[in-house]
């Protein structure tokens, strides 16, 4: 591929990043639509039902990315593109007319087409530059992520203004009439300014272009992306009913909150791409999976109130019990001094608590008049442990991970064009596909946990396991690499 990289090549960028924005944006409406819609109780949904809802669409843009990425590889990506937008406006626009569970499951995996529209940004954008820029090319491509930020930070305002604050709730069916238009308006605007070009095996038939699924390599990379892709897709929808049930705040500002997580990002993915040019995507990957373990650790503790036996008060002798409150006992010529409870639980929760916080009392077991023995219990202590899970903490820590997350999908992408430099299509489409499984399974995955543990942390359980299986799998590949480096 010729080094020097034309003007050409920046406007394909920039309207690739566009469309795909404008796409992402529309992958992720059910986040916000379905989470409106169920707290309006215009639907009564169960949390399962909201995870296949969310899950589904996403399903549809993974399954898809592999056949869309063929397609770009031997056709170019402006027809694909452009066609892919035009199909994809007709569910957009029939998801105005549901007005049932099935009519919404059906909606959702027409319109999460969308969701393939990376495959064909990845191999379009790949074909106009050289290897040594395609991390930063490709990291630039991935701001069109910053389209689920978009949803969740504009649609519940345009929601709550189209339906005057609930009172003309009917008015939702006029937001995917809007998604449709902008994906129809976008699919004109690609066609007209976009030239085509496709890679040198374009005339390869399409058993030779799957030749490359035969290497482990692409899998592991798959895995990699089903974390810092699949999940990021997941949390973007996850976290508004996730705000909205957790901390009780209102619609509109649980999207902003859920926008804090995918805006930056969408942003700093370019970042991980430069970074990876410069220094390699196995050292950004490595510090992602680090960063991501240990995130995921802090954020698997929930908002709770343990309550267990703490130390009681016994007789020192024997006697008789000749007084006894909340904060003394006397027995015989002997006093116990007690903790009373109001004095030490506070049960404030407005305070900004950052650690977990002990506090005890003592409960009397016995009455005046009672004969006690000596080291009888006379009162049980109670102890109570309180964790806040401030919402500022959790929601910096969750913006932290969406930054890892964002530096690592740059990194991973690094990785196609540098071991398949001619596959970069169908091996971006397949790792694109699992990454995409990560955002279909990972909803309906959530909504089983929490209908199993009843803990909205389930979650954050599951990315710390996950986050430790790819850092332990890289561990496991580095090592190997190392090995036959000395031999």
């Amino acid at each position: 591929m010729d080094e020097k990289i034309t003007g050409k090549a920046h406007q394909i960028l920039f309207f690739n990043t566009l469309a795909f924005m404008i796409c992402f944006s529309a992958w992720m409406l059910n986040g916000t639509l379905v989470s409106f819609l169920v707290d309006n109780q215009v639907f009564e949904w169960s949390t399962v039902q909201i995870g296949w809802l969310l899950g589904l669409p996403v399903l549809t843009g993974s399954i898809l990315r592999l056949p869309v990425g063929l397609l770009t590889d031997r056709f170019g990506g402006r027809p694909i593109f452009s066609l892919l937008m035009v199909i994809s406006a007709i569910p957009m626009f029939l998801l105005s007319f549901a007005d049932s569970y099935v009519a919404f499951l059906l909606c959702s995996f027409g319109f999460g087409l969308t969701g393939a529209s990376f495959a064909v940004g990845v191999a379009y954008t790949s074909v106009w530059y050289p290897a040594k820029w395609q991390g930063t090319a490709l990291g630039i491509f991935g701001i069109g992520t910053t389209g689920a930020a978009l949803t969740t930070l504009i649609a519940p305002s345009v929601l709550q203004s189209l339906t005057n604050h609930g009172n003309n709730i009917e008015n939702w069916h006029t937001l995917p009439t809007i998604y449709a238009a902008l994906l129809l308006l976008m699919a004109v605007v690609f066609f007209i300014f976009t030239e085509n070009k496709k890679p040198a095996l374009s005339g390869k038939r399409f058993v030779q272009l799957l030749e490359p699924l035969n290497n482990m390599r692409v899998w592991r990379f798959g895995l990699y992306y089903f974390l810092v892709f699949g999940c990021f897709v997941a949390f973007s929808q996850w976290l508004v009913p996730y705000y909205l049930n957790v901390y009780y705040i209102p619609f509109v500002q649980a999207g902003m909150l859920a926008s804090l997580f995918s805006f930056p990002a969408g942003i700093v993915r370019m970042l991980g791409g430069w970074l990876s040019d410069k220094f390699g995507p196995r050292k950004v990957l490595y510090s992602v999976f680090i960063s991501s373990v240990l995130l995921g650790l802090f954020l698997v503790f929930p908002k709770m109130e343990l309550f267990s036996p703490g130390k009681g008060i016994v007789a020192k002798a024997d006697g008789m019990v000749t007084f006894a409150s909340d904060s003394l006992i006397k027995i015989s010529k002997k006093e116990y001094t007690l903790t009373p409870l109001m004095a030490n639980v506070d049960l404030d929760d407005t305070k900004f608590l950052v650690l977990p916080q002990k506090t005890a009392w003592h409960i009397p077991i016995i009455q005046v008049g009672d004969q006690v023995k000596k080291n009888q219990l006379v009162a049980k202590g109670i102890t109570r442990i309180y964790f806040q899970a401030n919402m500022k903490i959790l929601v910096f820590l969750v913006l932290l991970l969406g930054i890892t997350w964002g530096l690592g999908m740059g990194a991973v992408y690094k990785f196609i064009p540098m071991y398949f430099p001619n596959a970069v299509g169908v091996v971006g489409g397949t790792v694109g596909v699992l990454g995409g499984l990560g955002g279909f399974f990972c909803p309906i995955l959530f909504g089983y946990l929490l209908a199993i543990t009843g803990l909205w942390t389930s979650s954050w359980i599951f990315i710390f396991v996950l986050s430790l299986a790819c850092l332990v799998w890289m561990q496991i590949s580095i090592n190997k690499l190392n090995n036959q480096k000395l031999k």
